[in-house]
């Protein structure tokens, strides 16, 4: 086995039943954010989630708030971020995307509470909505499988 003793990979899952889900979803390109929304909610309930939470903001700066106020309810297995992020013709592109992107990570290891990141950018809003179906239900299984993730490693480590 080389220099590894001994290898143990967790197993994770794509059982929501039972899981309280948060989505937060920024209301700029909102036609991006509602098919986002649309593929997201399809895929939790797909997969057994059944307690969803919806909120809407502004735009994607103010996710992060949003996710922490829901992540310190101790109400919700994961947290899901969803929007969209389109180049435009200033840098306010670049800061959007990475103040949001940094928001989100530090939600959710300040609190525990995996955060699935669906926001998308994109440099054109015909390259958001091509990609809004896929990602929304991407960011639907990260939120499921992170929680069986975290749950494994808790049973692991005591």
């Amino acid at each position: 086995m080389g220099r590894y003793e001994k290898i143990h990979e967790l197993e994770s899952g794509l059982n929501g039943a039972e899981l309280n889900i948060g989505i937060v979803m920024s209301r700029y390109n909102i036609d991006v954010s509602k098919g986002l929304l649309d593929s997201c909610t399809a895929e939790l309930e797909k997969n057994g989630v059944l307690n969803i939470v919806m909120i809407t903001v502004p735009g994607a700066l103010e996710i992060p708030l949003a996710l922490q106020k829901m992540a310190l309810t101790d109400q919700f297995d994961a947290l899901v971020a969803l929007g969209a992020v389109v180049r435009g013709d200033t840098y306010h592109f670049e800061v959007v995307s990475k103040e949001s992107a940094g928001g989100i990570t530090a939600v959710q290891l300040d609190t525990g509470i995996p955060v699935a990141n669906g926001i998308l950018t994109t440099n054109t809003n015909d390259q958001a909505l091509e990609r809004m179906s896929q990602k929304g239900a991407e960011a639907a299984r990260v939120a499921i499988e992170m929680v069986h993730i975290l749950r494994k490693l808790d049973e692991e480590i005591q």
